[in-house]
């Protein structure tokens, strides 16, 4: 009779999520505490969200089928109400805001840390699953509240790790973007003209990655990228691209020089006005508050958020010369955070306008940029390892173990079954810095051996001679044990 087979699953990690060990979780939480820190000294305070709510809360993904899965993961409950994974922060604040409203102080002024989900096709460098540092301010209308968002984001970007000079926070104003489509002749509010001006607020938006020439020709006819594919433009006419180009090339030494330069291109047009006058105040704010020199930019040719911010934007960028996709300043645009006012947001629960802008750090982007920057490789210090070489004596070695914690020392004792040898093997692979031995030769002493195992290492690579090794004994001292 043939024998049944076993089925068993193949061990394998889901298509854009990731596992991650004690090195990448360490660094995150030390990150996300540092930010944490800044977001607190601004006096925010710290929410936490239900990882699922229901998914015509959500609003970016609003269920239009059977199953609302375009972009979240979901499920039904008990009672047949669609939930979903949160696929960002800034929907279950407005949620919670409105829920809360009349018991809230206003301005409303919360961080909050947290994993968010998206449904959506991974990539290099893209998950399905990944972590937001968020901070909001709901109920603070006037621009001081966003440029104060712009130098919290530059504190909060040093405070991780990078250094002045090495990113830069650019901003942008969506009311002026409207402005110079409107002074380009994109302002009719029929569905044509909202094509038009979305078509020609992506063309802008590609202007780190195609530079000028293909920003221009995807506002006209279109552009075959260099594979032959043809992208279709937005069918601007030359004059409308003249327009449209003047504001991208405002950017000037100076914020004043810069305004002056984007105002001439909305002069006349309502909206563009108010938003250089958004622009104008905030500059301000940030020169008050010593962000502007080195830190931060007004940048006409900055577009985010294409149908979600309705005033002030923002992102920061990574510096750094001779790297591809930066500007003339050196500037990267590849973001490491974002922001915006979004006044709309909880208008969709309560039927009006509530003032509030935002920011967000893109953990995992910055921990890659940090780690790729000199002396931030070094995987951080595993515990001291107090090696067993009597096993009958176990108990008195974890006491060992014990006393170094409460010295407040990361310690452990090794509790496999192998021989000093192969504990040695296992301290080196746990990145532990000492390790501790008490045979039967130090506890008649009354002394424990304390390994170097770094500075070990590092004297192995200079020591040839076996001999001259075990006799000299590098890196290793005695301590008495109860020192």
């Amino acid at each position: 009779m043939a024998k049944e087979k076993t089925h068993r699953p193949k061990a394998r990690t889901p298509r854009g999520f990731e596992d991650r060990a004690g090195e990448a979780i360490a660094r995150e939480r030390a990150m996300v505490g540092a930010i944490q820190t800044v977001y607190e000294r601004y006096g925010f305070d710290a929410l936490a969200t239900p990882s699922f709510e229901y998914a015509d809360a959500l609003g970016k993904f609003l269920p239009d089928d059977d199953r609302p899965n375009q972009g979240v993961f979901s499920l039904q409950d008990d009672d047949e109400q669609w939930m979903s994974l949160r696929y960002d922060l800034t929907a279950p604040l407005a949620r919670y805001v409105a829920q809360n409203f009349e018991a809230l102080p206003k301005p409303f002024r919360r961080y909050q840390v947290g994993t968010v989900w998206r449904n959506e096709k991974p990539g290099p460098g893209r998950f399905r699953e990944f972590t937001q540092c968020d901070a909001d301010c709901v109920g603070a209308p006037g621009p001081a509240a966003d440029a104060e968002m712009c130098a919290m984001m530059a504190d909060a970007l040093e405070a991780a790790g990078l250094a002045k000079g090495e990113y830069l926070v650019q901003i942008n104003s969506r009311r002026a973007l409207n402005g110079v489509l409107a002074a380009a002749g994109l302002g009719a509010d029929d569905a044509d003209g909202a094509a038009a001006r979305l078509g020609a607020l992506r063309a802008m938006d590609k202007l780190d990655r195609l530079g000028t020439e293909g920003v221009r020709l995807l506002l006209g006819e279109g552009r075959k990228d260099p594979s032959g594919d043809f992208t279709p433009g937005a069918g601007l006419s030359a004059g409308q691209i003249d327009v449209v180009m003047a504001a991208m090339a405002a950017l000037r030494d100076t914020p004043a020089a810069t305004l002056d330069a984007l105002s001439e291109v909305v002069r006349g047009v309502e909206v563009g006005e108010r938003g250089v006058e958004e622009l104008t105040e905030m500059a301000a704010s940030l020169d008050a508050l010593g962000r502007l020199e080195g830190r931060c930019r007004i940048d006409p040719s900055i577009v985010r958020g294409l149908e979600y911010y309705d005033g002030p934007v923002f992102e920061a960028g990574l510096r750094g010369a001779g790297e591809a996709g930066e500007d003339e300043d050196g500037a990267r645009f590849g973001s490491v955070a974002s922001g915006g006012r979004y006044d709309g947001l909880v208008k969709r629960f309560r039927g009006a306008e509530v003032p509030a802008t935002g920011m967000s750090v893109g953990v995992s982007r910055l921990l890659a940029a940090l780690a790729a920057k000199e002396g931030l490789g070094a995987a951080p210090a595993g515990p001291i390892v107090v090696l067993v070489m009597d096993r009958d004596r176990l108990p008195a070695y974890q006491a060992m173990a014990a006393e170094l914690r409460a010295a407040g020392l990361r310690a452990e004792v090794y509790l496999g079954g192998s021989g000093v040898r192969a504990q040695m093997k296992y301290a080196d692979k746990r990145g532990a810095p000492v390790a501790v031995i008490e045979g039967e030769d130090e506890r008649a002493r009354g002394e424990v051996t304390l390994k170097d195992l770094i500075l070990g290492a590092e004297m192995a690579a200079s020591i040839d001679d076996n001999k001259t090794w075990r006799e000299d004994q590098p890196a290793q001292v005695a301590a008495p044990r109860g020192g």
